[in-house]
């Protein structure tokens, strides 16, 4: 009886596909094959070993900050775009002014080494609306948790964007127009300058290289995890990117 001698290792193949993954390989998977990681995670939906690698990504990147640029300088630049604070602010007395100034760089500074935590607040938060999105407008079949993950893993691509930032803060970037929200040229809103159009900065920041790649594949992992058909996942994900995208722009009008 003949036999084919590469059956046994079509075999080993199609198990190595199909079996379940480590945390190296999730991590890895999902910057170059995300199809694979978004499909684990409704095996496990574990989602720590992405989330500490962000926290001390973010949390080296404030320190960097806090090093090259400090806060009272990070604090003053975030002012200049918002003109009417900025205006309010020019207006106090001398003494008045510099308190308002060192409470406000205090705060950033806090916000900006807590950022793992709101972050991952903010993480719950997005999962729950497109839980609740293609739960009840799509009629996915996923869990919440698997979801949560999924947002967790597919955030690591903006790490790129910090990573750059943080090598051009060593490398000797100047802190004048430093704006610890859009650190590095990945996006149109950059190169706008402090005393442009808040609204127009608004509107191109979002149009960012590493978002728009988080936001396709968290729409491929959607359609993975939830059995979701994939121009439905793109349109629920884009959909409430351009709404918060609107927000910000609304917010920037209302400030400047």
């Amino acid at each position: 009886m003949a036999t084919n001698p590469s059956a046994p290792l079509q075999a080993q193949q199609l198990s190595q596909e199909t079996g379940p993954l480590s945390e190296g390989q999730r991590l890895i998977n999902t910057f170059f094959a995300p199809g694979k990681t978004c499909t684990d995670l409704r095996r496990n939906a574990s989602w720590w070993a992405p989330f500490l690698i962000i926290a001390i990504v973010s949390l080296l990147f404030v320190y960097v900050v806090d090093q090259k640029v400090g806060f009272q300088k990070v604090s003053e630049n975030l002012i200049q775009l918002q003109p009417k604070q900025a205006d309010r602010i020019d207006r106090l007395p001398a003494d008045q002014r510099q308190k308002v100034m060192q409470q406000q760089a205090t705060v950033t500074r806090i916000i900006s080494y807590a950022a793992p935590v709101i972050v991952l607040g903010v993480y719950a938060i997005f999962t729950a609306v497109l839980f609740a999105t293609l739960k009840f407008g799509a009629s996915a079949d996923l869990k919440y948790k698997t979801l949560f993950a999924l947002i967790v893993y597919t955030r690591l691509p903006q790490l790129l964007a910090t990573l750059l930032a943080i090598v051009s803060l060593l490398a000797g970037v100047s802190g004048d127009g430093f704006n610890i929200q859009n650190p590095v040229a990945t996006n149109p809103g950059y190169f706008i300058d402090p005393s442009g159009s808040a609204v127009l900065r608004a509107l191109l920041t979002p149009l960012d290289v590493f978002t728009i790649w988080t936001l396709i594949l968290t729409a491929i992992g959607i359609t993975r995890i939830g059995k979701v058909k994939r121009n439905t996942a793109f349109a629920v994900v884009f959909g409430w990117f351009a709404v918060v995208a609107l927000v910000r722009v609304a917010l920037a009008a209302a400030t400047s």
